[in-house]
């Protein structure tokens, strides 16, 4: 199968023009901006900006049998019960993986000796500025839970396959979880 040609764009052009910007709210974790802004068609409007004060970061651990571990709990936003691979949030000027490292020791109580970043990703790039990290970590060793005094996690110890099923049919919505499964799996199955 032959791929399509790229197309020829010049991908450093911005066509947006802000004529304004002014932080209608922030909080420890976000800001949120208020653009005045001249759009791509040379009308004039408003963009609304969350910008994150942190890096959104995730972690697939999986063992030497082929599991992975996933983390249960109730996601405020969104008003239900929602299964994701271990994460959370590390401060823009501290080392990713360091904050990767400490995520997946809160949450599971793991530790790995191996660890891989599997992604880059932005999360929902049209309304923040939000970029996240995968990690995935291996060769893992069991330790105590440390989570935080906002979290009431659960942790479910089953196989990446089943986990990738999840996301196959719509169990797993997370869109950092959905992203680091499906590259965990390529990923794994690539050394094979």
């Amino acid at each position: 199968m032959q791929s399509a040609a790229r197309p020829d764009v010049d991908e450093t052009h911005n066509p947006w023009h802000t004529l304004s910007s002014e932080i209608k709210y922030h909080n420890p974790w976000i800001s949120v901006r208020e653009d005045q802004v001249q759009n791509p068609g040379g009308g004039r409007g408003i963009y609304g900006v969350v910008t994150m004060k942190n890096k959104a970061l995730g972690i697939v651990p999986v063992d030497a049998e082929g599991n992975t571990w996933l983390v249960g709990q109730y996601r405020y936003p969104l008003n239900e019960y929602s299964w994701e691979i271990p994460m959370g949030g590390g401060l823009v000027e501290l080392d990713i993986l360091e904050s990767a490292q400490r995520e997946l020791k809160e949450e599971t109580g793991l530790t790995a000796a191996r660890w891989t970043r599997i992604a880059r990703l932005h999360t929902s790039n049209s309304v923040t500025d939000e970029e996240g990290f995968v990690y995935l970590a291996e060769d893992l060793t069991q330790g105590e839970l440390e989570p935080e005094e906002t979290e009431d996690l659960r942790l479910w110890k089953l196989p990446l396959a089943e986990a990738v099923r999840m996301v196959m049919d719509d169990r797993i919505t997370d869109g950092i979880s959905v992203a680091g499964l499906l590259k965990a799996e390529k990923v794994l199955a690539a050394r094979t």
